[in-house]
């Protein structure tokens, strides 16, 4: 994520949302801002006569909505000095197979996701970041069956140092079924390299190579889950389709104009599992399609900055805006 990670943030959203390449940063968490992404997966073989494809394109919108001091008392009942900082998630994602090159329209999603995240930072209880949210998936053939999602999670963070922390904590999420996950994640800066894990989910190296430019080699699980609609003339029947990749690949990362971020990345995504059930959860199908090169792009749009932010994250030892963006 990510900051206690911004990959907190695509692990909770779970199956239906996108992993993102760039660095994971806490210090995007700081600012609004919002990200355009599309990815492309080079069809290959899907079960020896015919070849799978899958191209997924949307945006991801970050919005602080409270930054404050607060005067309270710790869980251990003594006066404690609180800061809280809490942001509204926002994803909207498009999903488009294709069989032999060609679109599947039963095949097709979307998803949209709202959510909040909420830090705290207090002298006694060290750093918690915790949230929830709801989304749904539907079919792009239909509004009409839409399947609903939901996430919620806490994790503690500890700061080692200027350029080191680890978190741990874990999440619950519901996707068709309900899911309990444990999470450790570890964020070391050593010279211009910064080694970023959050397990079992992403593993990540980021080089600084100049103030404006840097890159990442990654690997990281991911894919989505969604259901659609089969119309018959006899009836209407609901189908579900899980689909899991590992994508190992390397993005360059360039930060310019002071407020955007374009990144291109490309590699390799293996280990490919799809499945088709039905809604009493009996499987349907199931492939294994084959390994695939696969390229991905976004833009980064940052709406808003400010020195002082610049400044506390700098001595949090969580990035700076324009490093690891």
């Amino acid at each position: 994520m990510n900051r206690f990670h911004y990959l907190l943030l695509c692990f909770l959203l779970t199956s239906v949302s996108e992993t993102f390449a760039q660095h994971f940063s806490l210090s995007r968490l700081f600012y609004p801002n919002i990200t355009l992404r599309a990815d492309y997966n080079v069809p290959s073989s899907l079960d020896g006569t015919r070849d799978y494809g899958v191209t997924r394109t949307g945006f991801s919108g970050v919005i602080p909505i409270q930054s404050e001091v607060q005067l309270g008392y710790s869980l251990r009942k003594k006066l404690d000095l609180r800061a809280v900082h809490t942001v509204m998630l926002a994803q909207f994602t498009q999903i488009q197979p294709t069989i032999d090159d060609k679109n599947d329209p039963t095949n097709g999603y979307k998803t949209l996701s709202l959510g909040v995240l909420r830090m705290q930072a207090s002298i006694k209880d060290r750093l918690w970041v915790y949230g929830g949210g709801l989304g749904v998936t539907e079919s792009n053939e239909t509004f009409f069956s839409p399947q609903p999602f939901f996430w919620g999670g806490a994790a503690r963070m500890h700061i080692l140092g200027l350029r080191t922390q680890i978190i741990y904590g874990s999440a619950i999420a519901y996707n068709q079924k309900l899911r309990i996950i444990p999470v450790f994640g570890v964020n070391k800066g050593l010279g211009k390299w910064r080694l970023s894990a959050l397990l079992p989910f992403m593993v990540n190296a980021n080089y600084k190579a100049t103030k404006w430019f840097n890159i990442d080699t990654f690997a990281g699980l991911n894919g989505y889950s969604g259901g659609f609609q089969i119309q018959t003339p006899e009836e209407k029947m609901l189908r579900r389709e899980n689909y899991r990749q590992i994508k190992i690949g390397v993005a360059a990362n360039a930060h310019l104009f002071t407020a955007v971020n374009i990144s291109l990345e490309a590699g390799v995504t293996t280990f490919r599992q799809l499945k088709t059930f039905n809604s009493a959860r009996e499987n349907l199908t199931s492939y294994t399609p084959a390994t695939t090169p696969y390229i991905g792009a976004s833009v980064r749009y940052i709406t808003g900055r400010s020195g002082l932010s610049n400044k506390f994250i700098r001595k949090m030892g969580i990035g700076q805006l324009g490093v690891n963006w």
